[in-house]
């Protein structure tokens, strides 16, 4: 991501505060983006209510829709004059569904949407629209919690430096890229996180001899070397660096909590079936646990299962 050009704005009726509008106002000031402000909606009543005609069903499936761009004309109306906003609603009983397929037609760079919160347990709640929006969306996905974006802020890009895949390498260097352009939008700092397995319990059983402590230190070295060399090859400061023993949904939250993040950029396979439940576990893990902003990527070549 070099630039953002066009933004989608996923807006949720059920809520009094657009926290994903109002980041993507900030955004489009910084970056010069338009907006659309998108909505799906649906009500099965009215595809059952066979005493009315095709017509009438019509109508007032229309008169729905147009009442809810009342709502999004109030909502956009004092922005008009200094950001490029424009208005969509749909008619559909999968809200992922018409979020993508609108992205796929018209071209969006990224997907802003706003996360629910709980309360008690002081967490980020995703709901099933932001899982499918993170396996599936072809752009990068933003999932917006309450708080501000604040300047010198830091962002934190989730990596796996060791990893020799190919695919995982080139969504390393995406991830960090990207949080680069979006710091620079917002005068943040980057910082890097890259967690690493211990040693198996079951082989310091089975092998007596086994040397545990060697072993976990040469494990933590070879990717302290290896995030080292990642973070100069993009410039990111030795202190901006952090490598835990751990898994990637216990580490990456730690260290999110301990800077204070606004922003984790993290990548996410995309792939479907069963390959998506086994691949895209960790990525989901980390973001449920994650209580700030979330920034879901695709490695590069990704088409998703709705681009037909």
């Amino acid at each position: 991501m070099n630039a953002i050009k066009k933004i989608l704005a996923v807006l949720d009726p059920s809520k009094e505060q657009q926290k994903g509008l109002l980041r993507s106002f900030e955004l489009a000031r910084k970056s010069g983006a338009s907006i659309t402000a998108f909505l799906s909606v649906y009500d099965f009543s009215y595809e059952m209510t066979t005493m009315l005609s095709l017509e009438e069903r019509d109508l007032m499936r229309s008169a729905v829709i147009k009442s809810r761009e009342d709502w999004i004309k109030s909502l956009i109306g004092p922005y008009l004059n200094d950001l490029n906003i424009d208005l969509k609603v749909v008619w559909h009983n999968r809200p992922f569904e018409a979020v993508i397929q609108t992205v796929l037609s018209d071209g969006y760079d990224m997907v802003i949407k706003g996360t629910h919160q709980h309360d008690t347990l002081k967490s980020v709640l995703f709901t099933p629209t932001d899982w499918h929006l993170i396996r599936k969306c072809p752009c990068p996905v933003l999932l917006v919690k309450e708080h501000d974006w604040q300047k010198q802020g830091s962002i934190l890009a989730a990596v796996h430096s060791s990893c020799e895949d190919k695919e995982h390498q080139g969504l390393n260097h995406k991830i960090i890229k990207d949080a680069q352009f979006i710091a620079q939008l917002v005068q943040a700092d980057v910082h890097l996180v890259n967690s690493y397995a211990g040693t198996p319990i079951n082989i310091a059983i089975e092998i007596p001899e086994f040397n545990v402590a060697e072993f976990n230190t040469s494990v933590k070295n070879h990717h302290l070397k290896c995030t080292a060399e990642l973070a100069e090859q993009f410039s990111v400061a030795p202190t901006h660096f952090h490598v835990k023993e751990g898994l990637p949904e216990d580490v990456i939250p730690v260290v999110a909590n301990e800077l204070d993040v606004e922003l984790v950029v993290i990548g996410t396979v995309g792939r479907t079936g069963l390959s998506a439940a086994l691949m895209g576990n960790t990525a989901e893990h980390v973001i449920d646990g994650l209580n700030c902003d979330v920034l879901a990527l695709k490695p590069e070549g990704y088409k998703s299962p709705l681009d037909k």
